[in-house]
């Protein structure tokens, strides 16, 4: 297919894949006749784009024409739009035509209905950090990208310690690769706590001092984050994540629900094994205790939107959140 659509906020992820499209396409004695790389800034962009990508490869290789960060599936004219109804289905085979965007498409424009017609859509958006088991399977899938074979306690401890940070889990693999003599054998827990720096402080862990109604380690947690430059509001998603799941499974489990399978899927759970241990995670806490922690966090994430200072609001806040689980 000679049209590719890239989108998501993981750029590490997406500039990789954008190499290797370019590397499997491009010949290299003549990449420089053939690559375009064009800019969101040029007012012609798009047009530009669709041209060169119906303008035949100079020498060898195929021509790879690249409309970087576009907004071709957040906002299109009508005249766009025509333009690429009548040229994407004919863009040649010795062309390809890439889009990237850090935006996810808008399916009610005419314009992405086009490029899903089109083309192939691939999406490299950052995981989100209470997605623990999603977190652990894109360790694993880096880890044989780099031919490094990892145990089950490895690879958790590298999605504690590193999170959905791809560029990270890249650089910190291929330095244990390099470190690991025995590539036949799994890379076992005792090597990354040797070489890979773990913090002692993240958004989860505030989460469960949270749940657990220790305010005095809820502040220190939350005044570590700040100081290490974490963003406000990227913890407050973090936590409203974390405590919609915990509230998703204690409903369920309250309902009488048993399957495993079921709790997992209405709570957006990847791996059913984990409900065991979420269920023990918020035993002897009550539906209403985290809903009016959830209510109390959406008010958080509104006032920092609104411009509240975040170091007072976030203690403030976090105060009150504690105190909902503190024991009666």
């Amino acid at each position: 297919m000679p049209v590719y659509f890239f989108w998501g906020a993981d750029e590490f992820r997406m500039k990789k894949a954008v190499r290797a499209l370019c590397d499997r396409n491009l010949n290299p004695d003549w990449a420089s006749f053939n690559y375009e790389k064009i800019p969101p800034e040029q007012s012609d962009a798009i047009i530009q784009g669709l041209n060169q990508a119906m303008t035949p490869p100079f020498g060898m290789g195929k021509r790879v024409v690249w409309l970087v960060d576009t907004p071709v599936c957040q906002r299109c004219s009508a005249d766009l739009v025509a333009e690429l109804e009548r040229t994407l289905p004919k863009i040649p085979d010795s062309a390809i035509l890439l889009l990237t965007s850090s935006n996810k498409p808008d399916g009610r424009l005419k314009s992405t209905k086009l490029i899903k017609k089109y083309a192939d859509i691939r999406e490299f958006d950052t995981i989100p950090p209470w997605k623990t088991d999603q977190i652990e399977h894109q360790v694993y899938q880096v880890a044989k990208d780099v031919g490094l074979q990892l145990t089950p306690q490895a690879a958790a401890l590298l999605g504690e310690a590193i999170g959905a940070d791809t560029r990270r889990l890249y650089n910190e693999l291929e330095k244990l690769k390099t470190y690991w003599p025995q590539p036949k054998q799994a890379l076992p827990p005792e090597a990354v706590h040797a070489l890979v720096a773990t913090s002692t402080q993240s958004s989860l862990q505030l989460a469960a001092a949270l749940r657990q109604g220790q305010t005095d380690r809820a502040l220190t947690l939350i005044t570590e984050l700040l100081t290490r430059n974490e963003p406000a509001l990227r913890i407050v998603a973090t936590l409203v994540g974390q405590f919609r799941t915990w509230l998703w499974v204690k409903l369920m489990t309250e309902s009488g629900e048993r399957d495993t399978r079921a709790i997992a899927q209405a709570a957006d759970i990847g791996n059913p094994k984990r409900i065991y241990f979420l269920q023990k995670e918020i035993h002897g806490i009550s539906s209403s205790q985290l809903q009016n922690a959830l209510r109390l966090l959406l008010s958080l994430e509104y006032s920092l939107k609104q411009g509240a200072p975040e170091t007072v609001t976030l203690h403030t806040k976090v105060i009150e959140l504690a105190h909902c689980f503190k024991p009666v």
